[in-house]
């Protein structure tokens, strides 16, 4: 339901799906191995209209709404699947759209495999933040990112990595790594803070309370992607200068001392992101394909519609309505703050509807507590040693 006199939160981001295609096999990914399966229907290739629609409507918006930046995405699939000179192409084309509008962002996420010297030289002439998915050291990346035929992607990944770092200072950005119980935490961390990367995501696989993700009963109390998490946590925490930042518990901290967070896990704060899919359908986050056929579309494309018929779909809606959208355990909760109930597709269940906590509900709340209790207790301390050198 759409109030009338709400005011909307402008699309800032946007989730870019280049390739609809990949190279890889990853078990979990929610495009593959989930409930909505539309990536079959799409191009394989992201078209240069379509490129060309997308760039006039991100102008159009960004100018319209007074946008200081915009964040652009280029995802997949496999997003390098497009090439080098596809690439610059493409990024040229959103440059020279967006100059003097807004400051333009340029993102990629990727499987690592795929750079080559010619590919890292156009992310870095564009100036692109590059993000590699990894879960880890060998043994735990081996278990779920493979290739069709069950090959390691691990050594590709590393090379991949490594000719990033040749391409200029800015270009590798941060490390991906989806949890598996199985993988030692630890192990996990230490591999990824040792490819010396800005950041870190540690995503929770993602599942909901129709299909429970591995190792999360439903029925039960217990926590165990909390504590798996907490292993790290405690490590990271206690280290006297962060390595990298970890961006589920920096912006834990955030929350729960008042800031903002960028982490759409986590926080009430309006989500102003949309998906644009190869053959330029306007979607909502496309995590939402975990959940059923069909939930991420809106019936929009760039090619036909402007960013601003986005923002009254009841998808978009509901996303920017922060704690009265959220059901009502989760309002009722000391943590909604910080927690705001979870990632969106993580509440869906049989009959159809998000109107329920996160199915990791225990395990955030045992986590921000932990994390809570922990910079309570510095604080105190901190404080106490200030008040005895009378300060």
């Amino acid at each position: 339901m759409v109030v009338p006199d709400r005011q909307p939160t402008p699309i800032a981001e946007y989730v870019v799906k280049v390739a609809s295609r990949c190279n890889l096999d990853c078990d979990y990914c929610y495009v593959y191995h989930h409930a909505d399966q539309g990536w079959r229907r799409q191009p394989v290739m992201m078209a240069d209209r379509v490129v060309a629609a997308l760039a006039a409507r991100v102008r159009e918006h960004a100018r319209r709404w007074e946008l200081p930046a915009v964040g652009i995405a280029f995802h997949g699939g496999e997003p390098l699947l497009a090439g080098a000179q596809t690439l610059d192409r493409m990024f040229t084309v959103l440059r020279r759209e967006l100059a003097g509008v807004t400051e333009l962002v340029l993102m990629c996420q990727t499987n690592g495999t795929l750079v080559t010297p010619a590919v890292a030289a156009v992310l870095a002439d564009h100036d692109v933040r590059v993000g590699v998915s990894l879960d880890g050291p060998r043994s735990a990346n081996d278990r779920h990112r493979t290739y069709r035929d069950g090959r390691s992607s691990f050594d590709e990944v590393l090379a991949g990595i490594e000719r990033l770092r040749a391409a200029g200072p800015r270009v590798f950005s941060g490390v991906l790594a989806t949890i598996d119980l199985a993988n030692d935490p630890l192990e996990v961390y230490r591999t990824i803070a040792g490819l010396d990367p800005r950041h870190c995501d540690l995503l929770l696989p993602h599942g909901n309370w129709s299909s429970p993700p591995p190792g999360r009963d439903t029925t039960g109390t217990g926590t165990p992607y909390a504590d798996w998490l907490g292993v790290i946590f405690d490590r990271w925490y206690a280290e006297p200068v962060q390595p990298l930042t970890i961006r589920i518990f920096q912006d834990t901290m955030s929350l729960l001392l008042g800031g903002g967070g960028a982490f759409e896990m986590l926080g009430t704060d309006p989500v102003g992101l949309v998906t644009i899919e190869t053959d330029g359908s306007i979607e909502l986050v496309d995590t939402l394909k975990t959940t059923y056929d069909g939930a991420a579309s809106t019936d929009l494309n760039v090619l036909t519609h402007s960013i601003d018929e986005v923002l009254t779909h009841p998808g978009v809606v509901v996303r920017q309505d922060g704690k009265e959208s959220l059901a009502a355990q989760c309002r009722a909760c000391p943590i909604v703050d910080t927690c705001g109930g979870g990632l969106y597709p993580h509440r869906y269940g049989d009959d159809g509807g998000f109107d329920r906590p996160s199915v990791y509900c225990p395990d955030l709340f045992a986590l921000i507590t932990r994390i809570r209790d922990r910079i309570g207790d510095d604080l105190r301390t901190l404080a106490t040693a200030g008040q005895g050198t009378g300060r």
